[in-house]
């Protein structure tokens, strides 16, 4: 458990690290705060992953000096909808064995579904608030696609190194 928080609070501090050094440009937001909240423990209900949504959202808004609540405002329905979206992808068995995320055991095919459901959950909900009606669809839609494209690599990598795995196929 030590180990997860250790790498959530590494994660996060390069995600800030990555919106204050890096304007790749433009058109590409690379954002991987919604599989941190995906990967937080199964048992945690979503009262509790929308509470941890809302703080990482306030902290990092706080610490890129951005619009303080608009990462929130975008993350914290993420912390609403992970448990349906693993139930949609996984399936309700995670839940019935009380088993955890696990690359290993629910391979890649599954986990990039799970995380392009909720990194474009985060952008269609953060670009739309961020645009305010200032730009057009045609830009916040080629925005939306190159930046959920690059940011679901990078999150499924992540994912990958955010879950521990025990070796074992099945509990």
């Amino acid at each position: 458990m030590r180990g997860t928080v250790i790498k959530y609070i590494l994660l996060f501090l390069a995600q800030a690290a990555l919106w204050n050094y890096f304007n790749f440009s433009q058109y590409l937001l690379v954002v991987f705060l919604p599989v941190m909240i995906l990967c937080l423990p199964l048992e945690k209900g979503p009262v509790y992953t929308m509470l941890v949504a809302f703080a990482t959202g306030l902290a990092a808004d706080f610490i890129v000096t951005g619009q303080l609540g608009m990462t929130s405002l975008a993350l914290v329905p993420v912390g609403l909808i992970r448990r349906g979206v693993i139930k949609l992808v996984f399936g309700s068995e995670l839940f019935a064995r009380g088993e955890e995320l696990s690359f290993h055991r629910q391979g890649w095919q599954k986990f990039v579904p799970c995380v392009l459901i909720v990194t474009a959950v985060f952008l269609l909900i953060y670009l739309w608030v961020d645009g305010a009606g200032m730009y057009s669809f045609g830009f916040r839609a080629l925005k939306f696609g190159i930046s959920l494209l690059v940011s679901s690599a990078v999150s499924v990598g992540l994912a990958f190194v955010l879950l521990e795995d025990t070796g074992e196929r099945w509990k």
